[in-house]
């Protein structure tokens, strides 16, 4: 396997054979690279016009794969042979035909943790269907709580990222876990449905302690109360409020210079009065600016904050003083996450993205020079 990116971090020595290509998938991988993995991140031989693995391959040894010829095969299961996890992002068995399926990986390497991630998972009636994030959601359940007057599709972080990415991370740290115990490892099915559908438990107590009868329009926290929600501000830009808490609402129509409306709980719960109410805080909002009203609301508890435009975030002073998103040359990067005390610098100094020869990350997995040269003649495996 490739030489250790950075040779830090709580994965530190963990290797992984990522196969994924398109997806969350390749954003997992990163994720497991910025906390010190050692990823080989294979390519296609036929790129995508759309290929977000290329701007989430930072810390990853990359090299390019034919998987649909048998040298290709051969070497991507020599490559399994030594690594602690692989990540595969196929449908259900396409892994299996190429010869790299769970069972005949799990021979060369019983130790390996098979970690595969798809929309609908690997069984049921849709699992070979084609969908996208937005057919995910709406089958988990979890579109339909989306929106205002009708469901509205998220970016992708909530599905692809949020259910897709962060649920294999869980899997493949529990398996890698378990595995210090039996010294086996075992396959992930991780599934973007089963991740959305997971997240609403909380909705589903809700209706079973009767805090909420189910529909969107009845949800407080969709967009139609007055006090949860977002604004527009005099330069079209927006501004959020949460001020659930009464005193956080009282606090708000304070800000607003609301001192007619009634601050009591019964009266901040009123249905009735949430439409009117609505329209005349947007009115209110549209007369200054949103860096007057973040000013105005900066010194008083009432949980508003500006809604940040993606160029507006490494001047933002807690984004900033978190090291959170960063700007360079005009590139965007998002610092990792959870924050590690152990691993302060995991936050500060991230790992570049690396090009290094086909042959080097070939020779580090064992093969021999004449091997490699005929790989490489036969165009089964190149530097991309």
């Amino acid at each position: 396997m490739a030489a250790p990116a950075s040779g830090r971090g709580p994965l530190a020595g963990v290797r992984v054979l990522d196969l994924s290509g398109l997806g969350p998938a390749p954003f997992a991988t990163m994720m497991l690279a910025d906390f010190g993995a050692q990823i080989i991140s294979v390519r296609r031989p036929d790129p995508q016009i759309f290929d977000p693995a290329v701007a989430m391959s930072r810390g990853k040894d990359v090299i390019g794969l034919d998987l649909r010829s048998p040298d290709g095969q051969e070497v991507a299961r020599r490559l399994a042979a030594s690594a602690d996890v692989l990540v595969e992002g196929f449908r259900p068995g396409v892994m299996e035909r190429l010869g790299l399926g769970p069972d005949t990986i799990a021979e060369i390497n019983p130790r390996l943790v098979y970690a595969r991630l798809t929309g609908w998972g690997q069984t049921g009636p849709y699992a070979k269907r084609a969908g996208h994030d937005i057919n995910y959601l709406a089958i988990s359940g979890a579109l339909a709580q989306v929106g205002e007057d009708r469901p509205t599709a998220p970016p992708g972080l909530l599905g692809d990222l949020a259910n897709g990415s962060y649920t294999l991370i869980i899997g493949i740290l529990l398996a890698l876990f378990e595995r210090q115990r039996t010294g086996r490892g075992q396959v992930v099915d991780a599934a973007i449905v089963d991740g959305a559908s997971y997240m609403l438990n909380a909705m589903f107590g809700e209706l079973e302690l009767g805090l909420w009868d189910g529909k969107l329009e009845h949800s407080m926290l969709v967009g139609t109360a007055p006090f949860y929600g977002v604004y527009r501000c005099a330069d079209e830009r927006w501004f959020s409020v949460g001020a659930i808490e009464q005193k956080f609402y009282a606090a708000m129509l304070q800000i607003l210079g609301l001192d007619d409306v009634d601050a009591s709980a019964e009266a901040q719960l009123d249905r009735a009065n949430w439409p009117a109410l609505r329209e005349r805080i947007a009115g209110i909002f549209k007369t200054r600016t949103q860096a007057e009203w973040t000013e105005r609301f900066a010194p008083i508890d009432a949980c508003g904050a500006p809604v940040l435009a993606l160029e507006q975030l490494p001047a933002d002073p807690h984004v900033a003083a978190r090291g959170t998103v960063t700007e360079k040359d005009g590139v965007f990067t998002a610092a990792p996450s959870p924050r590690l005390s152990a691993h302060p610098d995991l936050v500060s100094d991230l790992p570049p993205r690396r090009v290094r020869p086909a042959e080097d990350v070939l020779r580090e997995a064992g093969l021999g020079e004449e091997e490699i040269s005929a790989l490489i003649a036969g165009k089964a495996v190149w530097s991309p």
